[in-house]
């Protein structure tokens, strides 16, 4: 497939500069200053963070803003098909990605800025969606976090709107510490002095306390799930409530529980950033969102004709044990609605916990087809991800691929019995994988 002009900009980048992460700001401010920093000529800008559900509450905050009429630009990270995926435009009637000729040339200039200076790639790439934003007016940017937020790139934003922490739990212990109030902590330094920050729903009462304990610290007034704003179902309707009044809501088109606590904790950011919203707006915007990747449900593409006939395919690219319980809860609720044996499809990257991951979904999957992540060179072996779901009390085995998985299933399914229900899950590579082999990227 003949790659883009964007990326093949991104693959020279890719052998000048390092992978991963390498968390400072030193080197991405030098670099934003030889760009005119484009950071400080942006729209009002909402900043998310969160270990889960940060890209679910960026969706609905952009879904929300463009049914009220405004423009949007969304940056998030990371893409599951295409990079231009991680630079919405904002534009009257919804924004677009950015155009591929927009997007090698911002890259280019960014790169001629940096001047063969140590940098990552990720911190080239978020200069380059400022400089895109910057470059375009819309009426506010969203901006969602890489890893972490003291020290991640997007966090020279030094005014914003209004930031949001979403549900904070294990994962990227190497970086960002080994317990959750230590992650609380890294999260929380994107609050920024006398800047309204929303907190969502928390699982854990240390990371509320460290999120709220820094918005005192800082005087930024904080506007807590649970206490200043709340959702719960009714009757399958979304109840949104804060100290404006009630909202009675259509259930929010992202399927899952979780989702109705962050579309509460999206139309609280939008508020505290000044935006106001119509109830026709917040209605509009539930049934509107999309996120895809995440309990997206396939039910058209090529790797649908693999599965056995009748059954229901999902996609989640949740890759931590506190996504997984997540997607747990949420695959519950189908099971209640419309019974089915439930299968996996899982591959994951060696850097998250595998066996903990799997420990949600004991005693409801039947079995895991464990599979290697092809787009990412820190797959686990689909062997050692089998031992690790065993492990966690599931019954597993590795094939070679996604396609096979599906062919053995469609192979050895009696076509008497109630057509299975089919999750591939583990990683954002492997969801990615997933929307490109399907034929389905997202739009």
């Amino acid at each position: 497939m003949t790659k883009s002009a964007a990326e093949r900009e991104i693959d020279r980048l890719m052998t000048l500069h390092p992978k991963g992460f390498d968390l400072s700001l030193g080197r991405i401010r030098r670099l934003l200053e030889k760009l005119g920093n484009p950071q400080d000529r942006l729209p009002p800008v909402i900043h998310i963070a969160g270990t889960n559900g940060k890209g679910s509450a960026a969706a609905f905050s952009r879904a929300l803003l463009e049914a009220s009429g405004r423009t949007v630009h969304v940056h998030t990270s990371p893409h599951l098909v295409n990079w231009h995926e991680r630079y919405r435009i904002g534009a009257p009637g919804g924004g677009r990605f950015v155009e591929d000729e927009v997007f090698a040339d911002a890259i280019r200039r960014v790169g001629t800025a940096n001047d063969g200076q140590t940098i990552t790639v990720f911190e080239i790439l978020t200069a380059v969606g400022f400089l895109l934003f910057s470059e375009h007016p819309a009426d506010v940017a969203i901006v969602e976090v890489g890893l972490g937020g003291r020290f991640d790139a997007t966090n020279v934003i030094e005014n914003p709107a209004a930031c949001a922490i979403m549900p904070v739990s294990l994962d990227h212990e190497a970086y960002l510490g080994d317990r959750v109030e230590l992650i609380a902590a890294e999260k929380a330094g994107i609050i920024k002095r006398g800047r309204p920050v929303v907190v969502g729903a928390q699982d854990s009462d240390g990371a509320r306390d460290v999120i709220v304990g820094t918005a005192e610290r800082l005087g930024a007034p904080a506007y807590v799930h649970g206490q200043d704003f709340i959702a719960f179902e009714e009757n399958g309707r979304l109840i949104y409530q804060d100290e404006d009044g009630l909202l009675d809501l259509p259930p929010p088109r992202l399927p899952g529980r979780h989702q109705f606590a962050n579309a509460a904790a999206a139309i609280a950011t939008v508020k505290a950033a000044g935006f106001s919203l119509g109830v026709a707006d917040v209605e509009k915007a539930m049934q509107t969102v999309e996120w895809p990747g995440r309990l997206q449900k396939l039910s058209s593409g090529r790797l649908t004709d693999f599965a056995p006939r009748g059954a229901e395919l999902w996609l989640d690219g949740g890759h931590n044990p506190g996504a997984s319980v997540v997607i747990a809860e949420a695959i519950v609720e189908q099971e209640e609605r419309f019974p089915r044996p439930l299968f996996l499809i899982c591959g994951m990257i060696n850097t998250k916990d595998q066996t903990n991951f799997f420990r949600a979904f004991e005693g409801m999957a039947r079995h895991v087809f464990t599979v290697p992540v092809n787009m990412s060179e820190a797959s686990v072996p689909n062997t050692v991800l089998a031992a690790h779901a065993a492990e966690a009390g599931l019954s597993a085995e590795p094939v070679a691929s996604i396609e096979n998985a599906l062919l053995l299933l469609r192979d050895n399914w009696d076509e008497a019995d109630t057509p299975p229900r089919i999750l591939i899950c583990g990683s954002l590579y492997l969801a990615g994988e997933v929307l490109r082999l399907n034929g389905t990227p997202p739009k």
